[in-house]
Formats: structure tokens, C-alpha cells, sequence
């Protein structure tokens, strides 16, 4: 049977990390808009990959995943003082660009439905034209 508790210490570390990044960590390159999505621990607890969301340019955001990674020693330390685990994780901070794939996909979808809008009212003009030719 597959242990569950990888995905629920995940979900404690996720709480833990966003509260220290919002709350703890002073470093002017990390915007208010910035979020923990999920962290995904190893089977041995002895890794934990944490995605953040940085809402921004692509220049704050790699400014603000630098000051993360430059924080990362002090967010492992923080983290471990308020979990109870015999091995504190090796942290690896990844972007997740969920939020940039789910607002390009939806403009995709907003520019498929105006295209087909506007093909519906060309065949209608064309069909009300030919409409129009046979009545004369």
C-alpha cells in the first residue's frame, strides 16, 4: 500500500513556506504576489521541490527566485522549527508557470470563439445575400 504522508507533509511545508515568505521574508525583490502552488516531496522525506508563483514580468520573476534561493538557508531553518521531522528536506524552489499557461490558453479560447463569431456572421450576410438574389 502507498503512504500518504509525503503529499501531507508536502501540504504542511507549503503552508509553513508561504507563511515565512509573506510574513518572514524582508527582501524587497519578492513582490506581495507571491505563492506557494504546491510542494512535492520525495518517498524518504529527505527532498521537497516547492513550485512558487510570481506574478510579474519575467524580470521580477527571476529577481524574486533569485531572492528565494539566496533565502533558502534561512527558509529550511524556519521551516524546520516548525515541523517535527527527524531529517529537515533539501529545499529546490522551482517557477510555476501555471498561472502564465492558464491566461494563454484563455486568450487562445477568447480568439477561437471571436473567430468563429465572425465566420457565423459572414455566412449569415452570405446566406441573406443569396437570399436576397433569388427573391428578384
Amino acid at each position: 500500500m502507498r503512504s500518504r504522508r509525503p503529499e501531507i507533509v508536502g501540504d504542511e511545508i507549503q503552508k509553513i513556506i508561504s507563511g515565512i515568505i509573506s510574513g518572514k521574508l524582508n527582501d524587497p525583490r519578492v513582490p506581495l504576489m507571491t505563492t506557494v502552488t504546491a510542494v512535492k516531496m520525495s518517498k524518504d522525506l529527505s527532498h521537497a521541490t516547492v513550485f512558487i508563483s510570481v506574478f510579474g514580468d519575467e524580470r521580477t520573476k527571476k529577481e524574486a527566485m533569485d531572492a528565494i534561493e539566496h533565502a533558502k538557508g534561512f527558509i529550511r531553518y524556519e521551516t524546520v522549527q516548525q515541523i517535527n521531522l527527524r531529517v529537515a528536506p533539501e529545499l529546490h524552489f522551482k517557477l510555476d508557470n501555471t498561472l502564465d499557461e492558464a491566461e494563454r490558453m484563455d486568450a487562445l479560447i477568447k480568439k477561437t470563439i471571436a473567430e468563429d463569431e465572425a465566420r457565423a456572421k459572414a455566412r449569415e450576410a452570405r446566406e441573406e445575400s443569396d437570399k436576397d438574389g433569388e427573391d428578384t
